[in-house]
């Protein structure tokens, strides 16, 4: 049998795409020093959303980086795996320097801008074999990277993605969930409309979807919104 007909029958016993939502909530990684990690984390201006402790010495800290659905965990006797082991982990940005300066003014030691000369280079952890100075040339999405590690040496990766493949839209969320946002949103503004500019409600809409999506609580994501309308109107 041919390695192709091998390939085309195994191609035809894997299952359609699964049709009930499995969103990825939470990442562990391997830290040495808690309170360390929860203070390096928390200089990257990450929102902390948890740190408890139990009596049987169980302890589990978690933050979510800014615009991300997906948090980040931490703590004692939540994972056997040796601090520092955690590698590749993506942080998908649209301005790559916009958002490495940010990093390096909260403090993270992070690398240059590069892109992968040889597939792989960005997961090499020497940070030289086959990585290549500066954004890919032609800036396509998905090939332009920096890198930096926690304390214990866990590894992050920075992505510039400025279009995404299809099916990776703004938001992830459930019909009901969006729904459920967009009402939110509309009570917010009906209070916002009355006093305000001349504008159209779908760039008010935008800006505060965007900001919940971020983490702002609804009056938080309302005033980022006027915020917003001021801005666009000038």
């Amino acid at each position: 049998m041919s390695s192709t007909q091998v390939r085309n029958e195994h191609a035809a016993q894997i299952p359609g795409a699964a049709t009930v939502d499995l969103k990825l909530e939470v990442v562990v990684i391997p830290v040495s020093d808690v309170d360390r990690a929860k203070r390096f984390y928390g200089g990257l201006g990450w929102r902390v959303d948890a740190d408890f402790a139990f009596d049987n010495g169980f302890r589990v800290v978690q933050f979510t980086p800014p615009g991300s659905g997906c948090s980040l965990q931490f703590g004692t006797k939540i994972t056997s795996v040796a601090p520092g082991s955690a590698q590749g982990l993506y942080l998908t940005v649209s301005e790559i320097e916009a958002a490495r300066d940010e990093l390096v003014a909260r403090g993270a030691a992070i690398s240059e801008v590069f892109h992968a000369g040889t597939p792989g280079a960005q997961f090499q952890r020497d940070g030289t074999s086959g990585r290549l100075s500066g954004p890919a040339p032609d800036r396509a999405s998905y090939r332009t990277f920096a890198s930096f590690s926690d304390p214990d040496g866990n590894g992050w990766l920075l992505q510039e993605i400025k279009t995404r493949l299809p099916g990776r839209g703004l938001s992830n969320s459930d019909v009901a969930s969006l729904t459920e946002l967009l009402r939110e949103a509309e009570e917010h503004h009906g209070k916002y409309e009355p006093t305000a500019p001349k504008h159209h409600w779908s760039g008010w809409y935008a800006a505060y979807i965007v900001a919940r999506e971020r983490g702002k609580i609804p009056d938080e994501a309302a005033k980022d919104a006027a915020l917003h309308m001021e801005g666009a109107s000038r």
